[in-house]
């Protein structure tokens, strides 16, 4: 969006749509929308962002908060996170050092509106559950 700040790029939605962004990026690598998308909406990275945007955590606390997580996902996903400028890593020199995890402004500005996604899930899941059951329904085999 030209003459726009990145913050109100943000505020707003897209009046050009999907389609406009296919014609504008000729590979998939180029194009922002899959690039972004692809790491902020892994559902690892929601939890992972959900939590830590309470407060900074340790490897270890995170690992408690989401129980279904293997270690080496957490890890991965929190390096992807941090490449992302999403999270930053922060070692404390104890012995053993142990690391802690927050978010930073760039990560902080996706929570707001990952929370209206994750609101609009919670109030929308018994529809979809329904409709995904209707569709269950019409397709199983005889």
């Amino acid at each position: 969006m030209k003459g726009t700040t990145p913050a109100e790029a943000d505020a707003s939605p897209s009046t050009e749509g999907p389609r406009a962004w296919k014609e504008k990026f000729v590979s998939i690598e180029d194009c922002p929308i899959r690039t972004v998308i692809n790491q902020i909406g892994d559902k690892w990275s929601v939890l992972i962002l959900a939590v830590l945007g309470t407060r900074p955590h340790r490897f270890g606390e995170l690992r408690r908060e989401i129980d279904d997580i293997s270690q080496r996902m957490l890890t991965q996903t929190l390096r992807d996170l941090q490449r992302d400028g999403l999270i930053a890593r922060r070692v404390i020199p104890t012995v053993p050092p142990s690391v802690e995890y927050s978010v930073t402004a760039l990560g902080k500005s996706l929570l707001e509106p990952m929370s209206r996604l994750i609101g609009w899930a919670e109030r929308h899941q018994a529809e979809i559950k329904l409709a995904r059951q209707r569709f269950d329904d019409s397709v199983a085999p005889e």
